[in-house]
């Protein structure tokens, strides 16, 4: 690691989310004072004019850029283009913007949503060209992987320093407990916490359990990014993950245990599994900048359910 951090003035768009709380930490552990978040009723980086008063009123050398118009499987299913345009209009104004204004770095953060339906097993990233994503994710998918497509183009010819990272699904204190746009972890917690204060005798989940999915707690996700911030630079896409696979199934008795929840767990197979399964090779991150996630999965579990009851009224 660097003994100072090599860029002073950062502007973590989705700064003010989940990961974003994250990074914002990270940044500010290596010294970094300048760290600006900019707020979406301030700033709507769907529109251009914004994105340019963005960067007039922060002056960055460095871009690390989170925000996401995203959800689970039925938000994704409802807003396919919403999800669509968002996210790559905010990718490609924001990273155009950084390369006209001549910054030091962008870092753009894709999403596992980017991989073919049927990846082979673990992704590697030169697997990412290889087939359609999982149809219900797929529009934003793709719309992210574009920054992968206009960093490349752009350290091509205008030399620009831009990198493209993957982190897979996270997870940890401070997620998103929305039932409508909620992901898989924050799902459960909720449905089995509730279900014991209500005393329900079972539980219902979407799919059949059979899926599988890697999870990378949020905190050990906003290192792998700092880290990679300051150190990589070339435009090949890199995987951030845990490199573990846990099918839904086994993660819905996991956290039913860790709850207390001790009810029936039904399925609801007229619901869609997603993508059939998801993990990664995170050789290329602990090669080209040294990282490795930290947090164990049941730790992380236990952090988030705790965090949760926190939250709840008493």
């Amino acid at each position: 690691m660097a003994d100072k951090f090599p860029y002073e003035r950062v502007v973590v768009t989705g700064g003010a989310g989940f990961l974003g709380s994250y990074v914002v930490a990270k940044l500010r552990q290596r010294g970094v004072e300048n760290v600006f978040v900019p707020r979406s009723k301030e700033y709507d980086l769907v529109n251009l004019t914004d994105v340019k008063r963005l960067y007039d009123d922060t002056q960055p050398d460095l871009v690390i850029h989170l925000a996401a118009v995203v959800g689970g499987i039925g938000a994704n299913r409802v807003n396919p283009g919403k999800y669509f345009y968002d996210n790559l209009m905010m990718g490609v104004q924001l990273l155009d913007e950084a390369r006209q204004r001549k910054l030091k770095k962008f870092v753009a953060t894709g999403t596992i949503c980017a991989y073919p339906k049927f990846t082979p097993v673990p992704f590697k990233e030169d697997d990412l060209w290889n087939g359609y994503p999982e149809e219900t994710n797929a529009p934003y998918g793709l719309a992210k992987k574009m920054m992968l497509v206009q960093s490349q183009a752009y350290r091509q010819q205008y030399d620009f320093n831009s990198i493209f990272l993957l982190p897979v699904n996270l997870y940890g204190p401070r997620d998103n407990f929305d039932p409508e746009s909620s992901h898989v972890i924050p799902a459960l917690i909720r449905k089995c916490v509730e279900a014991i204060d209500r005393g329900d005798d079972h539980i219902t989940c979407w799919g059949t359990g059979v899926a599988t999915r890697e999870f990378l707690h949020a905190e050990d996700c906003a290192e792998g990014l700092v880290l990679a911030a300051e150190t990589y630079n070339q435009s090949e896409p890199v995987n951030l993950g845990a490199g573990f696979e846990i099918s839904i199934k086994d993660l819905t008795e996991k956290i039913a245990a860790l709850t207390g929840f001790t009810g029936r767990i039904e399925w609801d197979a007229s619901k869609p599994d997603g993508q059939p399964r998801r993990c990664l090779d995170t050789a290329r991150a602990e090669r080209e900048f040294g990282f490795r996630a930290r947090i164990g999965f049941d730790e992380g579990l236990r952090q988030t359910i705790d965090w949760y009851r926190a939250q709840q009224p008493r």
